[in-house]
């Protein structure tokens, strides 16, 4: 037998091992069992997080600042009951809200690890001009330019970790986003805690108290940015859809550990063909007037609305991004340490040490949803959550009705009222705080990723903005009420989930579309196949392995030479 057809041989049984392969159990255990067996999926997504960390950094930072003695003096409108405190807490969210819409095309264009430096860059520059921050206007537009990089932050970080993670780790890498956002809480707030001492917290308090923390900021952003170019990947998925696509078998090959003609990356690649050349082919029948990028990103946005497989898709990701602001966690991480002297915890010291353990907390019950969501799914950890959510603003609430003019002779029921805001941030984190990220990264097929997911986290960040604006007015003005109005929230959401919210535990992106509908017609699935049967042709004429570069005529040389 002559030495090409025994290379030939070898190719086709490449081929056919990747196509019996089933991905859906071979990719090995889920949870941290699974974080831990790849830990290089582990370690990128943690490595990634540090978009996260700035994003619940930033969160967290100005609900102690605001409350700071020298902050008060210098910002009179903004620090401690000023009538512009709402705004400088939101206008953040509204650079934020800005930044997940712009990021879309940069992630589509740049690449999702470029698009996160580009981000790094704007937050930067944010973060320097509230340091250095001498009058109002300059605070405002810092936080206005750091939010749009931590608005493209929050999309971009997500989305690429979604990409790379293997069907079994997605939603544990992705949790790590969460876990990465409750650290940067934490960090903020005992941070917010031990600075407030510099200089004395009465009236010779050093500046340093309220600029340090807005300036250590730079350290994690610098040091994400740093690694955009040396250390993390491409995503293979956005490799394969720019048509780099021996560059993305090489990448898919170092993240899952494996040769790059093994089945199980053969038949991942080949799955990330089928769909990036099925939505290329869809787009070009669907769009053949579109002479532009900017013609097809615009069809693009306008099918997420009018596809109806497509825009159910995108409700549900808005939605839950919706329910998770308002089941109120920010209002309380923005205003912790008002929200704990208005239920009787007196003392600027005692109500940031009070708000520090809401950063514990949070931190310490995102934990075990890394290894529960891939493992239990998402659907009923989310009601769970919602349950004990819903539990706690109602006895908040009830507390804060009976004793609100006599938390000084009933000091037990405001550390009581307390117990319960921990209570509900401690359910929220491993539920709906970890979970609301997950779903937008992994229901849309990858054509429409990009511009879904900036959809979705732009409404987390408007809902954040209106929580922002809205909290200091209703902690004035209905005072109870405002924990009776989040209580309201958890329960919807409760029920959402229970009636309309589609399982996606362990589904691979590529096969969304049998949980959603939209492909599920004979002609399409007829093309699919035949798409698949395609490429698989195609593969049977290309080199199999080469570690210089994806495919090598060496390897065929060397072979034949062998035989």
């Amino acid at each position: 037998m002559s030495g090409e057809k025994i290379v030939q041989m070898i190719r086709s049984s490449v081929i056919e091992d990747a196509s019996s392969v089933d991905l859906d159990s071979a990719y090995g255990p889920s949870g941290y069992r699974g974080l831990f067996r790849c830990s290089n999926i582990f370690l990128y997504s943690l490595f990634a997080s540090l978009g996260g960390f700035l994003f619940g950094y930033d969160q967290g930072v100005i609900s102690g600042v605001l409350v700071m003695h020298d902050f008060e003096a210098r910002f009179p409108r903004i620090g401690g009951n000023g009538d512009l405190q709402g705004w400088v807490v939101s206008i953040m969210q509204l650079g934020a809200f800005i930044g997940a819409l712009i990021n879309s095309p940069i992630a589509d264009r740049l690449s999702r690890r470029y698009s996160i430096a580009v981000a790094c860059v704007a937050f930067l520059i944010g973060s320097v001009l509230q340091a250095g921050a001498i009058d109002n206007s300059m605070l405002f537009v810092g936080r206005f330019i750091g939010g749009i990089g931590l608005g493209q932050i929050s999309m971009g970080v997500p989305l690429w970790i979604g990409e790379i993670a293997p069907p079994n780790l997605r939603g544990s890498a992705v949790t790590l986003q969460q876990f990465a956002i409750a650290s940067g809480i934490m960090t903020s707030f005992w941070l917010d805690y031990g600075t407030q001492y510099i200089g004395g917290i009465g009236e010779g308090q050093s500046q340093l108290a309220w600029r340090l923390p807005f300036a250590l900021r730079v350290v994690p952003a610098a040091t994400l940015l740093v690694g955009c170019f040396f250390f993390l990947p491409f995503s293979p998925r956005w490799l394969v859809k720019v048509g780099r696509e021996h560059e993305a078998l090489e990448v898919l090959s170092r993240l899952r550990k494996l040769p790059e003609n093994h089945p199980i990356v053969q038949a991942e690649i080949m799955q990330i063909k089928v769909g990036a050349r099925f939505d290329a082919l869809t787009i070009k029948e669907k769009f053949p007037n579109a002479k532009s990028p900017a013609q097809i990103a615009y069809q693009q946005y306008k099918e997420l609305f009018t596809q109806r497989h497509l825009a159910r898709r995108l409700f549900v990701a808005c939605f839950l991004q919706f329910l998770q602001q308002f089941t109120g966690v920010n209002a309380i991480i923005y205003y912790a340490p008002k929200m704990f002297k208005s239920i009787g915890l007196s003392g600027n010291s005692i109500s940031l040490l009070a708000t520090g353990v809401v950063g514990i907390i949070n931190v310490v019950a995102t934990i075990p949803a890394i290894g529960i969501v891939d493992n239990f799914g998402r659907r009923g950890v989310l009601m769970v959550g919602a349950i004990f959510m819903s539990l706690s603003h109602f006895i908040i609430a009830t507390l804060y009705a009976i004793y609100e003019h006599s938390w000084a002779e009933h000091l037990s029921a405001g550390w009581a009222a307390a117990a319960f805001v921990w209570f509900f941030v401690f359910h929220f984190a491993y539920s709906v705080g970890c979970i609301a990220w997950i779903y937008p990264t992994e229901i849309f097929p990858l054509g429409v990723r990009a511009q879904a997911m900036g959809i979705a986290i732009s409404v987390n960040w408007i809902s954040n903005f209106v929580i922002g604006l809205i909290t200091p007015i209703m902690l004035s003005q209905i005072k109870f009420g405002t924990f009776y109005f989040f209580f309201a929230f958890t329960m919807v959401l409760f029920f959402w989930v229970m009636f309309f919210l589609p399982e996606t535990k362990g589904v691979p992106m590529e096969e969304m579309d049998k949980l959603w509908g939209g492909n599920e017609g004979k002609e399409t699935a007829e093309r699919m196949a035949r798409i698949q049967n395609e490429l698989q042709s195609e593969s049977r004429n290309v080199p199999i392995y080469s570690k210089a570069s994806s495919y090598s005529d060496d390897v065929d040389i060397e072979l034949q030479e062998q035989y």
